[in-house]
Parts: C-alpha cells; sequence; structure tokens
C-alpha cells in the first residue's frame, strides 16, 4: 500500500469567483479520525415570539417523557434531544425600563445582559455567547461564524416600544456595541460561503449574470484531485459537490420569484423564495453546508425576526403570528399559534435530520456540533422571561430526555454549559451561578 501524501484539512479548490472549502477526508489527512474527536461546532436556532408553555412542557422528568403537542413534530429524533425547562433570563425584564419585552427579550436571549433602553444609535447590549464561542474556535475558520435568517431586518426607529430595531433584528453581538448582521437571502449566503468576497455588490451582480454555475469554476479542480483519492473519498466528493449543486440551482429558482405574497409592512426584496419551508430549508441547508466543509464552526439562525408579524395561510393561519402570540387565551388563537408553533418546531426537525444524516469522520455532524434551539420568551401572551423551553442535542448530549431544573434556573447557566462542552475555558457567562454538568451525564 502507498501512502498518500497529506494535505491540510482547509484544502480548497480553486476557480474563478469561487473558493469551495472541502469536507472531511481520510484520504487528504491519515490523522483526521483522531482530529475528528475533537471537532466542536454550535448551532443555535431561534423561534420568534416565544412558544406555548402549556402546549411544551412535558409532565413527566427524565428519560421516555411523553411527548407534549408541540414536541409531536419531533418524534422521529427524540433520542437526538433532550428537552430542559426552569430556565430564566432575569435581565430580560423590565427592571424599571417600563414596556419593550420583546426588544429586551431578544437583545438578552445569548447575551444575558440587560439591554440599553433606546431608539437611538447608542445602543448597548453584551457579547452573546456564540460570539463567545467564535473567539474560541473560530479562528481557524474561514468564518468566525455564520448568521442567517429568514425575514430582512427592519432598519429605521424602534420595533418595541422605545428599544431600537437592533435588539429585534440579530440575536449575535461581537462587543455590547457591535451587533452582527443577519443574512437572510440564499443567494448572498451562498455567496459568502462560496462566492467572491472580493468584488463590490456591482461587480458581483454582472458576475452571476454571466457565469452559468460558480462550480463550474472548480469542477476542473476536482477532476484533477480525485484520483489522489481513496475510493470512499472519490464518492464523498461527488456527492458534497453534487450537494452544492442542487443547492445553487434551487437558489436561482428562488432569486427568479417575485414578491407576491401578502406580508403586510414588510418589503420582501427579491430573491427571497414564496415559501417558508422552502426558504428555511434552503438556509438550514446552507448551514449544513458551512459546517461540513468547516468554513465556520459557529451558526446561529432565527426562525423569524422577534416581534414577527409574518402569516402562514399555507397551515391555515392568515393571522400574524405577533398578534396571535398575545391571544388572551381566546380558544380560536391559541389553537392558531399552536399550529404556528408545531411548524417551527418540525424546522428544528429538518435540522436535526440534515445534522444526522450527513457524514463526518466516522460518525454524523449531530455528533460534533452542540444544537440549542429555543425562544426568548416563554409564554408569549404574558412576555414571560422567566420560564424559557430550550432543546439542546448532538455534541456528546444524550436525549430523549426531560431535565427540569429548580425553578428560574438562569439561562445562562445552560450557556455557560454549552460552552465548556465546546472547549472554551470559561467560568461564568451573563449572570451564570453554576454550570449543569447532568447536560452531558
Amino acid at each position: 500500500m502507498t501512502k498518500l501524501p497529506s494535505i491540510n484539512r482547509r484544502t480548497f479548490l480553486r476557480g474563478v469567483g469561487a473558493t469551495i472549502a472541502l469536507p472531511a477526508m481520510e484520504s487528504l489527512l491519515p490523522n483526521y479520525a483522531q482530529a475528528a474527536q475533537g471537532a466542536k461546532r454550535l448551532s443555535v436556532f431561534y423561534i420568534p415570539n416565544g412558544l406555548r408553555m402549556p402546549m411544551f412542557t412535558p409532565a413527566e422528568v427524565g428519560a421516555n417523557y411523553a411527548l407534549t403537542p408541540l414536541l409531536q413534530p419531533l418524534a422521529q429524533h427524540r433520542q437526538s434531544f433532550s428537552v430542559i425547562t426552569g430556565l430564566a433570563h432575569y435581565n430580560a425584564n423590565a427592571l424599571g425600563d417600563g414596556p419593550g419585552s420583546h426588544g429586551r427579550s431578544c437583545g438578552a436571549y445569548l447575551t444575558g445582559a440587560h439591554p440599553k433602553r433606546t431608539e437611538g444609535a447608542d445602543i448597548y447590549c453584551g457579547i452573546s455567547m456564540d460570539q463567545v464561542a467564535a473567539n474560541a474556535i473560530g479562528q481557524s475558520t474561514q468564518l468566525a461564524s455564520l448568521e442567517l435568517g429568514i425575514e430582512p431586518p427592519s432598519l429605521l426607529g424602534s420595533c418595541d416600544v422605545g428599544y431600537s430595531c437592533t435588539y429585534t433584528n440579530t440575536l449575535s453581538w461581537r462587543s455590547p456595541t457591535a451587533p452582527m448582521p443577519v443574512t437572510v437571502k440564499p443567494r448572498d449566503a451562498f455567496e459568502r460561503l462560496f462566492g467572491d468576497s472580493g468584488l463590490d455588490e456591482q461587480s458581483r451582480q454582472q458576475r452571476l449574470a454571466t457565469k452559468a454555475s460558480i462550480l463550474d469554476f472548480v469542477m476542473a479542480d476536482a477532476a484533477r484531485l480525485s484520483p489522489r483519492l481513496g475510493a470512499n473519498d472519490r464518492r464523498k466528493l461527488e456527492e458534497y459537490m453534487e450537494s452544492i449543486r442542487a443547492v445553487e440551482k434551487r437558489i436561482e429558482k428562488a432569486s427568479a420569484q417575485s414578491a407576491d405574497i401578502d406580508t403586510g409592512n414588510l418589503v420582501l426584496p427579491a430573491g427571497l423564495p414564496n415559501d417558508f419551508e422552502e426558504h428555511v430549508h434552503l438556509m438550514i441547508d446552507l448551514q449544513v453546508l458551512a459546517l461540513q466543509s468547516d468554513m465556520t464552526r459557529v451558526v446561529t439562525f432565527m426562525m423569524g425576526r422577534e416581534l414577527s408579524n409574518r402569516a402562514y395561510p399555507e397551515i391555515g393561519v392568515p393571522d400574524s403570528h405577533h398578534s396571535l402570540s398575545h391571544h388572551g387565551e381566546d380558544p380560536a388563537k391559541v389553537a392558531k399559534l399552536i399550529k404556528i408553533n408545531q411548524l417551527h418546531l418540525q424546522q428544528f426537525g429538518y435540522l436535526l435530520e440534515r445534522l444526522s444524516n450527513t457524514a463526518d469522520g466516522e460518525g454524523s455532524l449531530l455528533d460534533t456540533t452542540l444544537v440549542f434551539g429555543g425562544a426568548s420568551l416563554g409564554e408569549p401572551n404574558a412576555h414571560d422571561n422567566m420560564d424559557l423551553p430550550a432543546l439542546v442535542a448532538g455534541g456528546g448530549i444524550a436525549g430523549n430526555r426531560h431535565l427540569a431544573l429548580a425553578k428560574d434556573t438562569p439561562m445562562c447557566n445552560l450557556m455557560l454549559t454549552l460552552l465548556q462542552g465546546l472547549g472554551v475555558p470559561a467560568e461564568q457567562f451573563g449572570d451564570s451561578s453554576a454550570n449543569l454538568p447532568q447536560l452531558f451525564s
């Protein structure tokens, strides 16, 4: 047997207008199996406007709990995730600042900080958990972190009473004064990952108009590399390139669509898919590609902006999500809110499915990715910050459990534990009081 030459894990296929990072391949790095054991990634999945908590929280504690109505869409994945309840964000409360719960809750969600109440440019919050992780594990990747969503940001004025739209547009804060923008158009996300970031916007659009496919420029390099790979890796390379091609074709189709749906006061820019699930699945598929290729190890995904007014006529809910979240215990409104919550949790299931079905070394991406899903509000009708829903999966966390923590356990305890699970040498985060050793037991 001839020993293959070692090529760095970050080998790139380069072409005109594209840089494609290869997935993990044993042929390219003989010691990959050992390296993969230490690979850690973080995926944060955010649901706007809270969850109907009586329909989310299991009655039983421990393993084999009975699935609640909101967890039923995740039935086939129950062995992969655990439910955590009892979590609270004290700093998302008013603390004398008056109304504005959505702005505060979203700003505090990954930071554990109390956002400054302002409608101006003097925003102030805190560094978010994902950016702490990116500072520790994202320095060797092309992108330290990737922030994705599906709803365009609100850019002017306040979105909640007294709070800048910045607080509801993003989860990620590089510093207390530096929020991270969210990419919502699949084409933009794809170009950020695989396109030529050195071009200005006009040049990028000209290039998109003249080339058949970004991948056309790297196929020759892939063909030259293929003979150096083993049979399994050649198949992996082919599957990887085909998966990018498939996503690209779907993006091309989405970019050609017109925004012909009623979005209320929201103006959809060209290039956003008309179909909610197609948009979500595209962004999740792009996230998986980014993690698989090690373009980044830290991703946040917003199912919608906090205060989202999206309607869901495709599931028989033509009403605004935010309006329904303040249902006043009206049974008809509650029933519609539950349908929206179930639809959102189905998308969390799609993320788990994609990660678990994507190979990474001897296991799957889910094995080496910590997944944290939830909302910054519990029961939205009460603007409740002190009983928050959380789902955790992957990265060595056991599934099929309901961990009921002591009432008002700081949400930052969970975030500290996740950071430590990523190998970040953190002893404190936000208002954390301890870590949660039972999470990895």
